[in-house]
């Protein structure tokens, strides 16, 4: 009654009317309408160009609200519910995304400087930006960074001070971008301009994990930057780890023409697969990052901002107010059993990039600990990109910034962003050190020069670089350094394209436990078994520290007597390169309809020394296979069609792919296959298991009948190369945890 009673003396001081102003805003926006300046607890209703009600709801306590999925269309109003007069809004305009492109000058008016300022989008919204400029005169090679973290909070020096002497030839050290990747251009002679995305910091709207409108969002900040004067070529490029790593290929989807090229680091390949790997909640790190980030999305919620507005900026004080209409998509994501493409196509880079056509270096971890190891879903679907180079490694989530990617990314930027043959930095390959002290905590990495820095042309240049192949592996990061664990890879090789060319190699698993080459022979044999785990989801490998260390403080025992079921092959003749994925194909019995499994496969070395290499996950229910499967990939689809509940008590083949990984296994090794209930594998990942009957014991078929086997990625006609002849220590290979091997003995029912 308290809204209705404000509306109703509000009204009487404007002596509101059918035709006088609301005490409310409206506006119109794609697929959208933002109702603002309300009394909190306001009940409204949304009528068409026809006087149809099509949507009704409530204002926040900041007098808000965004009505979604709103079909496009002239006319629309808002009006109030329970008040007599009703008091209406004017009549806006809700846009369709083909309709909604602005006119080229919509973003050449627009004039951004150095520092803090707004970037307004096609409805209306403005988002916080920070630009930071290198030395010298203009034009400059410009690169954006564009995310949902702070990218946007104003500069500050770097460090201690003891830097402040470079700030001339190196003004990011005095002003540096709240964005790694944007520093480290910063240093190497680009503008940055460092944007918040809708939602988040001081920008306006709300927040929504990759909706449309996020994405128009980004195109027209391409074209606004582009638009620039200071801006060479008029061209900008895309950088950025992680989140802003992703909004470059959603970003890059929408073909902004002022768009030159992206770098797209540490990514995920599709929403689901790290929501839901397998088809079941990562109850880790994925809900607690997209948690995180709606934390932060709320009205101040990121912490800086209330500066700002005490300082006297009422734009940052106006964009709170839709802040809280943000989507809670942890909810959303706990709603969903299948995938749905009409639904969850939007969200898979996958069904996306192949609308990109710009130059694109990519480069991730198969270890990612946070976004993950799925990303190889995308490498093969950049199919009209005009530059491709894509750099694949063991290691976590920050190794993207390792010296053999970060010298080709720099490489890069100058070849597709500032168009030149690339200039040599000493002074800002200098500082690399201090910087890798900061994040590894070593001084004895740097970033060498730029392989194409002595060519005769900028042409030749480029030529020579789009004469290398496009996929580029960096083989057991961690051992090719002075310091053991620092992300230095021991040897590299490339291939034409992903998936590289292999030779499946195709195990059995065998009645004593062993995998071998050939069918299992004989007659029935009892199947191995394991107990389900309910505790193993909450389950992590890392004792304290961070997956960062050098070092990491891991802690992954053996497993418990019946809690898997492993196979493990004969010793290897010579090292045998394997890139790709693998298929566990498992026989399955189950007393219940439905199992979550893991498997995860290992090396297990001469020297008593047993290393992870990757896992794989799937809820059993959901492992029908679509179009896309192959011997060493079953391309589960995860949607209701395929989907189909386990026979109690009945055999069924259950394939299990593990995401793509890279290891060298040495001559004398064994390979190793375990099958457990998901969990304990991984630093950051946990899995909300479905909850099974007390004592719930799957078997896995290991004779002639039911000839269970793994299908594994090796690559012929490799020679490691004598450098790298030794096998890396233990521990030292990033991402890939070692332990002690010890024999395990598989149970029966």
């Amino acid at each position: 009654m308290r809204a209705w009673s404000a509306l109703l003396l509000v009204c009487a001081l404007a002596a509101c009317g059918d035709d006088a102003e609301p005490p409310f805003a409206l506006r119109g926006s794609v697929e959208q309408l933002h109702i603002t300046h309300a009394p909190p607890a306001t009940a409204l209703e949304i009528v068409d160009g026809d006087g149809a009600v099509v949507a009704t709801g409530t204002t926040d306590d900041l007098g808000s609200l965004i009505v979604r999925k709103v079909p496009p269309g002239r006319g629309y109003r808002a009006r109030t519910v329970g008040v007599t007069p009703a008091l209406r809004s004017d009549s806006v305009e809700v846009m369709s995304v083909a309709d909604s492109q602005p006119h080229p000058s919509f973003y050449a008016n627009q004039e951004l400087r150095a520092g803090y300022q707004y970037i307004q989008t096609r409805d209306g919204t403005t988002l916080s930006a920070y630009v930071t400029f290198p030395a010298g005169e203009p034009p400059y090679p410009t690169v954006v960074s564009y995310s949902g973290y702070e990218p946007s909070k104003p500069g500050e020096p770097i460090g201690d001070g003891s830097l402040a002497g470079l700030c001339e030839a190196l003004p990011v050290i005095c002003d540096a971008p709240n964005d790694p990747s944007a520093l480290i251009a910063g240093f190497f002679g680009f503008a940055t301009v460092n944007v918040n995305i809708r939602g988040t910091g001081c920008s306006g709207g709300a927040f929504d994990f990759f909706e449309t409108l996020q994405l128009l969002d980004g195109y027209d900040v391409i074209e606004t930057v582009a638009a620039q004067p200071w801006v060479m070529h008029n061209k900008v490029g895309m950088v950025g780890l992680s989140y802003p790593g992703i909004t470059q290929l959603f970003v890059a989807s929408t073909k902004p023409p002022g768009l030159a090229a992206i770098t797209p680091l540490s990514t995920i390949g599709a929403a689901n697969t790290t929501m839901l790997p397998g088809g079941i909640l990562n109850d880790g790190f994925a809900t607690a990052w997209i948690t995180n980030v709606i934390s932060k999305a709320r009205p101040y919620g990121q912490g800086w901002e209330q500066s700002r507005v005490d300082a006297g900026d009422l734009e940052c004080a106006e964009n709170q107010l839709l802040h809280g209409q943000y989507v809670d998509n942890v909810e959303q994501a706990r709603q969903v059993t299948y995938y749905v493409p009409a639904e969850h196509d939007r969200y898979n880079l996958a069904k996306q990039v192949d609308k990109i056509e710009v130059p694109v270096f990519f480069a991730s971890a198969w270890q990612d600990e946070q976004t993950g190891p799925f990303f190889f879903e995308m490498l093969d679907k950049f199919v009209n990109v005009p530059a491709l180079r894509m750099n694949v490694y063991n290691g976590v989530h920050i190794d993207a910034y390792q010296p053999e990617v970060l010298r080709e990314w720099v490489t890069f930027l100058e070849l597709f962003v500032a168009k030149r043959v690339p200039i040599d930095r000493p002074v800002s390959r200098g500082i690399a050190p201090t910087l890798y002290e900061q994040v590894f905590g070593v001084t004895d990495m740097t970033v060498g020069p730029s392989r194409f820095g002595g060519a005769a042309s900028y042409e030749a240049a480029v030529a020579a670089w789009k004469a290398e192949p496009k996929l580029r592996a960096l083989f057991e990061s961690g051992a090719g350094g002075p310091t053991i664990g620092e992300p230095i890879p021991t040897f590299e090789q490339s291939f034409p394209s992903w998936p590289p060319p292999t030779t499946p190699l195709r195990l059995y698993a065998q009645p004593d436990g062993s995998l071998g080459p050939s069918l299992p022979t004989g007659g029935p044999a009892a199947p191995f078994a394991f107990r389900h785990d309910p505790d193993a989801g909450q389950r992590s490998i890392l004792a304290s520290g961070s997956v960062w260390d050098l070092l990491p403080n891991y802690r992954w025992p053996q497993p418990a007597a019946g809690s898997a079921v492993i196979f493990e092959g004969t010793p290897l003749a010579a090292d045998t390169l394997m890139l790709g994925t693998a298929s566990v194909d498992l026989w399955l019995r189950s007393p219940v309809p439905e199992a979550d499994l893991e498997v995860n496969l290992t090396e297990v070395r001469a020297d008593g020394q047993e290393i992870y290499v990757q896992s794989g996950w799937i809820r059993a229910s959901l492992r029908g296979s679509g179009p896309g499967a192959t011997e060493l990939w079953p391309a589960p689809t995860y949607q209701e069609p395929e989907a189909a509940p386990l026979v109690p008590g009945q055999w069924t083949q259950v394939r299990i792919g593990t995401a793509g990984f890279q290891h060298v296994f040495r001559a004398g090794s064994r390979i190793r296959v375990m099958v457990d209930t998901p969990g304990g594998s991984r630093a950051e990942w946990f899995f909300a298991l479905r909850p099974q009957p007390t004592d719930t014991r799957f078997e896995i078929g290991h004779d002639s009948e039911h000839p269970s086997s793994v299908v594994l990625p090796v690559i012929p006609g490799v020679t490691i190369p004598a450098a790298a002849a030794a096998a890396p220590p233990c521990p030292s290979l990033r991402g890939q945890q070692c332990r002690s091997y010890a024999p395990y003995t598989n149970a029966t029912l």
